[in-house]
Protein backbone atom coordinates (compact mmCIF):
# COMPACT_ATOMS: atom_id res chain seq x y z
CA UNK A 1 0.00 0.00 0.00
CA UNK A 2 1.43 3.39 -1.15
CA UNK A 3 2.17 6.28 1.94
CA UNK A 4 -0.85 7.87 0.35
CA UNK A 5 -3.19 5.40 0.04
CA UNK A 6 -1.94 4.28 4.09
CA UNK A 7 -2.58 8.09 5.17
CA UNK A 8 -5.81 8.39 3.92
CA UNK A 9 -7.19 4.89 6.15
CA UNK A 10 -5.46 6.47 9.09
CA UNK A 11 -7.63 9.74 8.29
CA UNK A 12 -10.63 7.32 8.04
CA UNK A 13 -10.42 5.70 10.90
CA UNK A 14 -9.75 8.74 12.84
CA UNK A 15 -8.45 7.04 15.84
CA UNK A 16 -7.38 9.21 19.01
CA UNK A 17 -4.23 7.69 20.41
CA UNK A 18 -2.54 9.01 23.31
CA UNK A 19 -3.04 8.40 26.83
CA UNK A 20 -2.54 5.47 28.82
CA UNK A 21 -1.34 2.53 27.35
CA UNK A 22 -3.94 -0.08 26.00
CA UNK A 23 -2.59 -2.59 27.71
CA UNK A 24 -2.93 -1.38 30.68
CA UNK A 25 -6.71 -0.31 30.49
CA UNK A 26 -7.94 -3.06 28.52
CA UNK A 27 -9.43 -3.29 25.22
CA UNK A 28 -12.40 -1.25 24.50
CA UNK A 29 -15.28 -4.02 23.71
CA UNK A 30 -17.90 -3.35 21.18
CA UNK A 31 -20.97 -5.85 21.38
CA UNK A 32 -23.21 -6.73 18.38
CA UNK A 33 -25.61 -9.24 17.56
CA UNK A 34 -25.55 -10.26 13.56
CA UNK A 35 -26.89 -12.74 11.47
CA UNK A 36 -24.01 -15.50 10.99
CA UNK A 37 -26.87 -17.84 9.90
CA UNK A 38 -30.72 -18.11 8.85
CA UNK A 39 -31.90 -15.82 6.08
CA UNK A 40 -30.12 -12.70 5.98
CA UNK A 41 -26.71 -15.22 6.71
CA UNK A 42 -24.74 -14.27 3.43
CA UNK A 43 -25.56 -10.14 4.13
CA UNK A 44 -24.79 -10.66 7.87
CA UNK A 45 -21.14 -11.82 7.51
CA UNK A 46 -20.40 -9.52 4.73
CA UNK A 47 -20.91 -6.61 7.50
CA UNK A 48 -19.40 -8.63 9.98
CA UNK A 49 -16.24 -8.54 7.54
CA UNK A 50 -16.90 -4.32 7.51
CA UNK A 51 -16.38 -4.39 11.30
CA UNK A 52 -13.41 -6.61 11.31
CA UNK A 53 -11.54 -4.31 9.14
CA UNK A 54 -12.05 -0.95 10.24
CA UNK A 55 -11.08 -2.38 13.63
CA UNK A 56 -8.06 -3.82 12.39
CA UNK A 57 -6.99 -0.98 11.04
CA UNK A 58 -8.07 1.30 14.08
CA UNK A 59 -5.64 -0.80 16.35
CA UNK A 60 -3.01 -0.66 14.33
CA UNK A 61 -2.80 3.10 14.11
CA UNK A 62 -3.36 3.36 18.16
CA UNK A 63 -6.94 1.86 18.48
CA UNK A 64 -9.32 4.30 20.23
CA UNK A 65 -8.91 6.52 22.98
CA UNK A 66 -5.83 4.90 24.01
CA UNK A 67 -6.90 1.28 23.59
CA UNK A 68 -7.18 -1.49 21.46
CA UNK A 69 -10.79 -1.87 20.21
CA UNK A 70 -12.37 -5.62 20.41
CA UNK A 71 -15.69 -7.14 18.86
CA UNK A 72 -17.70 -8.95 20.67
CA UNK A 73 -19.78 -10.68 17.84
CA UNK A 74 -22.72 -13.50 18.59
CA UNK A 75 -24.76 -15.27 16.00
CA UNK A 76 -28.61 -14.07 16.07
CA UNK A 77 -29.13 -16.47 13.52
CA UNK A 78 -31.32 -13.62 11.45
CA UNK A 79 -34.00 -13.79 13.95
CA UNK A 80 -35.44 -10.46 15.68
CA UNK A 81 -35.97 -12.53 18.79
CA UNK A 82 -32.09 -13.70 19.17
CA UNK A 83 -30.99 -10.61 18.87
CA UNK A 84 -32.90 -9.20 21.68
CA UNK A 85 -31.84 -12.05 24.19
CA UNK A 86 -28.72 -10.88 22.84
CA UNK A 87 -27.94 -7.56 22.98
CA UNK A 88 -29.39 -7.76 26.65
CA UNK A 89 -26.77 -10.48 27.38
CA UNK A 90 -24.04 -7.93 25.58
CA UNK A 91 -25.14 -4.93 27.83
CA UNK A 92 -25.94 -6.69 31.33
CA UNK A 93 -23.86 -9.89 31.74
CA UNK A 94 -20.89 -8.84 29.10
CA UNK A 95 -21.21 -5.55 30.36
CA UNK A 96 -19.04 -3.95 26.52
CA UNK A 97 -18.53 -0.96 26.70
CA UNK A 98 -20.19 0.20 23.28
CA UNK A 99 -22.41 -1.53 21.03
CA UNK A 100 -23.27 -1.32 17.08
CA UNK A 101 -26.17 -2.40 14.88
CA UNK A 102 -27.60 -5.54 13.58
CA UNK A 103 -27.75 -6.76 9.92
CA UNK A 104 -31.41 -5.91 8.66
CA UNK A 105 -34.66 -3.64 9.79
CA UNK A 106 -36.23 -6.51 11.14
CA UNK A 107 -33.42 -7.34 13.79
CA UNK A 108 -32.39 -3.56 14.42
CA UNK A 109 -36.07 -2.62 15.21
CA UNK A 110 -36.36 -5.20 17.62
CA UNK A 111 -32.81 -4.88 19.01
CA UNK A 112 -33.12 -0.94 19.09
CA UNK A 113 -36.05 -1.43 22.44
CA UNK A 114 -33.00 -3.33 24.20
CA UNK A 115 -30.02 -0.58 23.46
CA UNK A 116 -32.80 2.68 23.98
CA UNK A 117 -34.13 1.51 27.55
CA UNK A 118 -30.00 0.88 28.20
CA UNK A 119 -29.29 4.19 26.99
CA UNK A 120 -26.16 2.67 24.53
CA UNK A 121 -25.46 4.59 21.31
CA UNK A 122 -26.09 2.16 18.25
CA UNK A 123 -24.67 3.29 14.95
CA UNK A 124 -26.76 1.00 12.82
CA UNK A 125 -25.24 0.61 9.23
CA UNK A 126 -27.81 -1.41 7.76
CA UNK A 127 -31.14 -0.62 8.53
CA UNK A 128 -32.85 0.73 6.32
CA UNK A 129 -36.46 1.55 7.18
CA UNK A 130 -37.93 5.24 8.04
CA UNK A 131 -40.48 4.26 10.59
CA UNK A 132 -37.33 2.59 12.84
CA UNK A 133 -36.39 6.12 13.08
CA UNK A 134 -39.14 8.06 12.50
CA UNK A 135 -41.73 7.48 15.41
CA UNK A 136 -44.25 9.46 17.33
CA UNK A 137 -42.85 12.18 20.31
CA UNK A 138 -43.75 9.43 22.60
CA UNK A 139 -42.03 6.72 21.19
CA UNK A 140 -39.16 8.46 19.94
CA UNK A 141 -35.58 7.04 19.46
CA UNK A 142 -32.59 8.86 21.08
CA UNK A 143 -29.68 6.69 20.91
CA UNK A 144 -29.88 5.23 17.57
CA UNK A 145 -28.65 6.44 14.36
CA UNK A 146 -29.17 5.05 10.39
CA UNK A 147 -26.13 5.23 7.69
CA UNK A 148 -27.79 4.31 4.68
CA UNK A 149 -30.55 5.71 2.26
CA UNK A 150 -33.88 4.61 3.48
CA UNK A 151 -35.88 1.45 1.97
CA UNK A 152 -38.17 3.66 0.43
CA UNK A 153 -35.63 4.71 -2.07
CA UNK A 154 -34.35 1.29 -2.93
CA UNK A 155 -36.28 1.20 -6.30
CA UNK A 156 -36.35 4.40 -7.24
CA UNK A 157 -33.89 4.48 -9.87
CA UNK A 158 -35.80 1.69 -11.77
CA UNK A 159 -39.21 3.75 -11.40
CA UNK A 160 -37.70 6.98 -12.87
CA UNK A 161 -35.56 4.93 -15.37
CA UNK A 162 -38.96 2.93 -16.15
CA UNK A 163 -41.02 6.26 -16.42
CA UNK A 164 -38.21 8.08 -18.68
CA UNK A 165 -38.96 5.07 -21.18
CA UNK A 166 -42.73 5.87 -21.17
CA UNK A 167 -43.42 2.57 -19.45
CA UNK A 168 -46.60 3.11 -17.62
CA UNK A 169 -47.48 -0.44 -15.92
CA UNK A 170 -45.72 -1.97 -12.51
CA UNK A 171 -45.81 -4.71 -10.80
CA UNK A 172 -44.02 -5.07 -7.26
CA UNK A 173 -43.94 -7.95 -5.24
CA UNK A 174 -41.92 -8.07 -1.54
CA UNK A 175 -40.79 -9.79 0.99
CA UNK A 176 -43.45 -9.20 4.35
CA UNK A 177 -41.17 -8.19 6.62
CA UNK A 178 -40.39 -4.83 7.33
CA UNK A 179 -37.96 -3.46 5.04
CA UNK A 180 -38.89 -5.06 1.86
CA UNK A 181 -43.03 -4.21 2.57
CA UNK A 182 -41.19 -0.39 3.55
CA UNK A 183 -39.56 -0.84 -0.25
CA UNK A 184 -42.55 -1.92 -1.75
CA UNK A 185 -44.70 1.08 -0.11
CA UNK A 186 -41.93 3.39 -1.50
CA UNK A 187 -42.29 2.34 -5.33
CA UNK A 188 -45.46 2.49 -5.32
CA UNK A 189 -45.87 5.81 -4.47
CA UNK A 190 -42.77 6.60 -7.04
CA UNK A 191 -44.84 5.50 -9.70
CA UNK A 192 -47.94 6.85 -9.15
CA UNK A 193 -45.87 10.00 -8.79
CA UNK A 194 -44.42 8.93 -11.89
CA UNK A 195 -47.90 8.72 -13.82
CA UNK A 196 -46.92 4.98 -13.85
CA UNK A 197 -49.84 2.25 -13.00
CA UNK A 198 -49.45 -0.59 -10.33
CA UNK A 199 -51.46 -3.52 -12.07
CA UNK A 200 -50.42 -6.10 -9.33
CA UNK A 201 -49.03 -6.08 -5.63
CA UNK A 202 -48.30 -8.86 -3.12
CA UNK A 203 -46.19 -10.29 -0.30
CA UNK A 204 -44.58 -13.30 0.22
CA UNK A 205 -43.69 -15.13 3.23
CA UNK A 206 -39.79 -14.93 4.60
CA UNK A 207 -38.08 -17.78 3.38
CA UNK A 208 -40.29 -18.49 0.69
CA UNK A 209 -39.03 -20.05 -2.23
CA UNK A 210 -42.09 -21.33 -4.30
CA UNK A 211 -43.33 -17.94 -6.21
CA UNK A 212 -45.36 -20.02 -9.62
CA UNK A 213 -48.53 -18.75 -8.33
CA UNK A 214 -47.34 -14.94 -7.81
CA UNK A 215 -45.25 -14.89 -10.72
CA UNK A 216 -48.63 -16.71 -12.53
CA UNK A 217 -50.53 -13.60 -11.55
CA UNK A 218 -48.05 -11.19 -12.57
CA UNK A 219 -47.95 -13.10 -16.55
CA UNK A 220 -51.66 -12.66 -16.73
CA UNK A 221 -51.10 -9.06 -15.34
CA UNK A 222 -48.75 -8.75 -18.31
CA UNK A 223 -46.53 -4.96 -16.46
CA UNK A 224 -44.17 -3.87 -18.42
CA UNK A 225 -41.73 -2.93 -15.33
CA UNK A 226 -41.29 -5.51 -12.56
CA UNK A 227 -40.18 -4.47 -8.51
CA UNK A 228 -39.23 -7.29 -6.39
CA UNK A 229 -38.35 -5.89 -3.00
CA UNK A 230 -36.02 -8.92 -2.06
CA UNK A 231 -33.29 -10.54 0.44
CA UNK A 232 -30.53 -12.32 -1.76
CA UNK A 233 -32.11 -16.12 -1.61
CA UNK A 234 -35.46 -15.26 -2.70
CA UNK A 235 -34.05 -12.80 -5.67
CA UNK A 236 -32.48 -15.91 -7.04
CA UNK A 237 -35.21 -18.08 -6.78
CA UNK A 238 -37.91 -15.41 -7.92
CA UNK A 239 -35.56 -14.80 -11.44
CA UNK A 240 -35.18 -18.62 -12.07
CA UNK A 241 -39.05 -19.24 -12.01
CA UNK A 242 -39.58 -15.88 -13.73
CA UNK A 243 -37.56 -18.01 -16.80
CA UNK A 244 -39.64 -21.10 -16.14
CA UNK A 245 -43.08 -19.43 -16.45
CA UNK A 246 -41.21 -16.96 -19.13
CA UNK A 247 -42.73 -13.97 -17.48
CA UNK A 248 -40.38 -11.30 -19.16
CA UNK A 249 -41.73 -7.78 -18.22
CA UNK A 250 -39.41 -5.21 -20.12
CA UNK A 251 -37.66 -3.99 -16.83
CA UNK A 252 -36.92 -6.06 -13.92
CA UNK A 253 -35.33 -4.87 -11.04
CA UNK A 254 -34.78 -5.92 -7.43
CA UNK A 255 -33.83 -4.54 -4.11
CA UNK A 256 -31.15 -6.32 -2.02
CA UNK A 257 -29.31 -9.38 -3.84
CA UNK A 258 -28.44 -8.17 -7.57
CA UNK A 259 -25.60 -6.34 -6.80
CA UNK A 260 -24.20 -9.11 -5.17
CA UNK A 261 -20.93 -10.91 -7.36
CA UNK A 262 -22.62 -14.59 -6.14
CA UNK A 263 -26.43 -13.12 -8.11
CA UNK A 264 -24.33 -13.50 -11.48
CA UNK A 265 -22.45 -16.46 -10.65
CA UNK A 266 -25.47 -18.49 -9.89
CA UNK A 267 -27.36 -16.99 -12.61
CA UNK A 268 -25.04 -16.62 -15.34
CA UNK A 269 -26.85 -15.47 -18.43
CA UNK A 270 -29.91 -15.09 -16.65
CA UNK A 271 -28.84 -11.92 -14.76
CA UNK A 272 -28.46 -10.35 -17.88
CA UNK A 273 -30.08 -6.81 -17.61
CA UNK A 274 -31.51 -7.14 -14.45
CA UNK A 275 -31.02 -4.10 -12.59
CA UNK A 276 -30.01 -3.85 -8.85
CA UNK A 277 -30.23 -1.51 -5.79
CA UNK A 278 -27.39 -0.61 -4.50
CA UNK A 279 -26.15 1.75 -1.25
CA UNK A 280 -21.83 1.34 -2.02
CA UNK A 281 -19.77 0.38 -5.30
CA UNK A 282 -16.15 0.65 -5.11
CA UNK A 283 -15.83 2.73 -8.66
CA UNK A 284 -17.61 5.76 -6.59
CA UNK A 285 -15.76 8.71 -6.41
CA UNK A 286 -15.88 9.00 -1.87
CA UNK A 287 -12.54 9.78 0.03
CA UNK A 288 -10.90 6.70 0.80
CA UNK A 289 -13.34 4.49 -1.48
CA UNK A 290 -10.41 3.05 -3.60
CA UNK A 291 -8.14 2.47 -0.15
CA UNK A 292 -10.68 0.62 1.26
CA UNK A 293 -11.64 -1.87 -1.32
CA UNK A 294 -8.09 -2.22 -1.74
CA UNK A 295 -7.33 -3.42 2.13
CA UNK A 296 -10.77 -5.27 1.80
CA UNK A 297 -9.62 -7.66 -0.64
CA UNK A 298 -5.99 -7.97 0.86
CA UNK A 299 -7.83 -8.94 3.88
CA UNK A 300 -10.92 -11.35 2.51
CA UNK A 301 -9.53 -12.05 -0.73
CA UNK A 302 -12.15 -10.61 -2.72
CA UNK A 303 -14.42 -7.71 -3.62
CA UNK A 304 -16.46 -5.64 -1.06
CA UNK A 305 -20.25 -4.98 -1.40
CA UNK A 306 -22.07 -2.48 -0.09
CA UNK A 307 -23.13 -4.49 3.03
CA UNK A 308 -19.26 -4.80 3.97
CA UNK A 309 -18.81 -1.23 3.14
CA UNK A 310 -21.90 -0.07 5.19
CA UNK A 311 -20.44 -2.30 8.00
CA UNK A 312 -17.02 -0.45 7.74
CA UNK A 313 -18.61 3.08 8.03
CA UNK A 314 -20.83 2.66 10.45
CA UNK A 315 -17.74 1.51 12.64
CA UNK A 316 -15.40 4.26 11.18
CA UNK A 317 -18.72 6.63 12.06
CA UNK A 318 -18.90 5.55 15.53
CA UNK A 319 -15.06 5.63 16.30
CA UNK A 320 -14.76 9.26 14.97
CA UNK A 321 -17.95 10.22 16.85
CA UNK A 322 -15.99 8.90 20.42
CA UNK A 323 -12.99 10.86 19.44
CA UNK A 324 -14.44 13.67 19.18
CA UNK A 325 -16.50 13.45 22.32
CA UNK A 326 -13.27 12.09 24.22
CA UNK A 327 -15.21 9.62 25.68
CA UNK A 328 -17.21 6.75 25.63
CA UNK A 329 -20.35 8.21 27.29
CA UNK A 330 -23.44 7.89 25.32
CA UNK A 331 -24.34 11.06 26.04
CA UNK A 332 -21.63 13.18 24.88
CA UNK A 333 -21.36 10.63 22.28
CA UNK A 334 -24.96 11.30 21.07
CA UNK A 335 -24.56 14.93 20.82
CA UNK A 336 -21.60 14.73 18.38
CA UNK A 337 -23.14 12.29 16.35
CA UNK A 338 -26.12 14.96 15.74
CA UNK A 339 -24.28 17.25 14.57
CA UNK A 340 -21.58 15.07 12.91
CA UNK A 341 -21.09 15.30 8.82
CA UNK A 342 -18.99 13.14 7.75
CA UNK A 343 -17.29 11.92 4.54
CA UNK A 344 -16.31 8.17 3.93
CA UNK A 345 -15.47 5.65 1.95
CA UNK A 346 -19.13 4.59 1.18
CA UNK A 347 -20.09 8.29 0.97
CA UNK A 348 -21.61 10.88 3.10
CA UNK A 349 -22.92 10.68 6.60
CA UNK A 350 -25.42 13.58 8.10
CA UNK A 351 -28.33 12.83 10.49
CA UNK A 352 -31.24 14.78 11.52
CA UNK A 353 -32.43 15.08 15.10
CA UNK A 354 -34.21 11.50 14.74
CA UNK A 355 -31.44 9.84 13.80
CA UNK A 356 -32.29 9.19 10.67
CA UNK A 357 -29.74 9.35 7.44
CA UNK A 358 -30.35 12.70 5.31
CA UNK A 359 -27.15 12.90 3.09
CA UNK A 360 -26.37 9.66 1.44
CA UNK A 361 -27.16 8.58 -1.93
CA UNK A 362 -28.04 5.36 -3.93
CA UNK A 363 -27.27 3.93 -6.99
CA UNK A 364 -28.77 1.47 -9.26
CA UNK A 365 -26.62 -1.22 -11.62
CA UNK A 366 -27.48 -3.27 -14.22
CA UNK A 367 -25.45 -6.59 -15.44
CA UNK A 368 -24.38 -5.95 -18.63
CA UNK A 369 -22.13 -8.82 -20.39
CA UNK A 370 -21.20 -10.18 -16.58
CA UNK A 371 -20.25 -7.19 -15.43
CA UNK A 372 -21.93 -4.47 -13.09
CA UNK A 373 -22.70 -1.30 -14.48
CA UNK A 374 -23.54 2.02 -12.35
CA UNK A 375 -27.04 3.35 -14.66
CA UNK A 376 -28.56 5.60 -11.75
CA UNK A 377 -28.27 8.45 -11.42
CA UNK A 378 -26.97 10.06 -14.63
CA UNK A 379 -24.13 11.97 -12.38
CA UNK A 380 -22.91 8.88 -10.92
CA UNK A 381 -23.73 6.69 -13.94
CA UNK A 382 -20.59 4.87 -15.91
CA UNK A 383 -22.80 3.33 -18.28
CA UNK A 384 -26.06 3.32 -20.33
CA UNK A 385 -29.08 1.32 -19.15
CA UNK A 386 -29.56 -1.43 -21.43
CA UNK A 387 -33.29 -1.37 -22.85
CA UNK A 388 -35.68 -3.39 -23.42
CA UNK A 389 -35.26 -6.78 -21.79
CA UNK A 390 -35.06 -8.88 -24.77
CA UNK A 391 -36.83 -12.58 -24.49
CA UNK A 392 -35.07 -15.07 -22.20
CA UNK A 393 -33.69 -17.01 -25.25
CA UNK A 394 -32.03 -14.71 -26.33
CA UNK A 395 -30.03 -13.13 -23.48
Amino acid sequence: MTTKALAALITAIGVLAGGLPAAAQGPIRIGASLSLTGTYAKLGNYQNEGYKLCAKQANEHGGLLGRKIEFVVYDDQSAPSTAVRLYEKLITEDKVDAVIGPYSSPVTEASANVTEKYKKVMVTPLAATTSIFKRPPDKKRYYLFMVISPAEAYLEGLVDMAAKRGLKTIAIVNEDTLFAKAAGDGAAELANKRGMQVVFREGYPKGNQDFSAILTKIRAANPEVLAASTYFDDAIAITRQMKELNVNPKMYGITVGGDLPEFYDLLKQNAEYITGATQWETTLPYPGNREFSDAYKKEFGREPVYHSAAGYAGCVIYLEAVKRAGTLDSDKVRDVLLKLEMKTAFGDFKVDQDGFQTAHKMVTTQWQDGKKVIVWPDELANGKLRFPTPPWNQR
